[in-house]
């Protein structure tokens, strides 16, 4: 294959791996669902090889298994693996509102109060995810620790196996953004303890919304 070639199923490979990954996290791929080379190449418009690139890509980062004779399909998480990771988040999170408590400019503060108006006005789950996604995001980063983030990273990049967000949960959404001004209100008295104790509480509650969604999802 000329470099050029394989230059360009690299490329492709990445963007099917985004669309794919999109696909988890909305649901229409779920855990234990199969990955077939031919179906998801048909499916998605595009040749073998940089839909194996793209597989290859999420195996690696631990969304999709692979199985003798059976292939690869989307990794299913057990109950215990979900609470461990949740736990991992509670701790990691917690941490890294201490931190900002600390460090986070007053920008980044007022940044985090205007996330938290933009959720309450969204008008639909994707743009509450979005918002909820980059107050995390904000906050982490205030906490001035590159490996802190790369660990918040890690545990988040396993948990979109879950697929859809809990703020689809009734009364979830606005629990949350509660939740999310009284991590801020600690963080702008630059009280640490404070901030950590409500970031673990708010992944705890995130954590048994996350459970019931997943219950229901079961009992239907």
């Amino acid at each position: 294959m000329r470099e050029k070639d394989r230059q360009g199923d690299v490329r492709q490979g990445h963007d099917l791996y985004r669309r794919l990954v999109d696909e988890i996290v909305g649901g229409r791929l779920r855990p234990g669902d199969r990955l077939v080379e031919t179906e998801l190449a048909a499916r998605l418009g595009a040749s073998r090889t940089p839909v194996r690139e793209a597989i290859r890509q999420l195996e690696s980062e631990g969304l999709v298994s692979h199985e003798p004779r059976l292939g690869a399909s989307v990794r299913t998480l057990d109950y215990g693996e979900i609470t461990e990771l949740y736990e991992m988040r509670a701790v990691l999170e917690g941490t890294a509102a201490r931190f900002a408590a600390r460090a986070a400019s007053d920008v980044e503060l007022d940044e985090l109060r205007a996330i938290n108006v933009e959720m309450r006005a969204a008008k639909n789950t994707g743009a509450l995810y979005l918002s909820n996604k980059q107050f995390h995001a904000v906050l982490l980063n205030a906490a001035r620790n590159r490996f802190l983030v790369r660990s918040v990273e890690a545990v988040n990049k396993t948990l979109l196996i879950l697929g859809p967000s809990t703020m689809e949960e009734g009364g979830r959404a606005s629990e949350a953004m509660a939740e999310h001004d009284g991590v801020v209100e600690a963080l702008l008295e630059r009280d640490g303890e404070k901030a950590e104790a409500r970031m673990r509480a708010h992944i705890e509650a995130a954590h048994r919304a996350r459970l019931r969604q997943l219950r229901l999802e079961t009992a239907a």
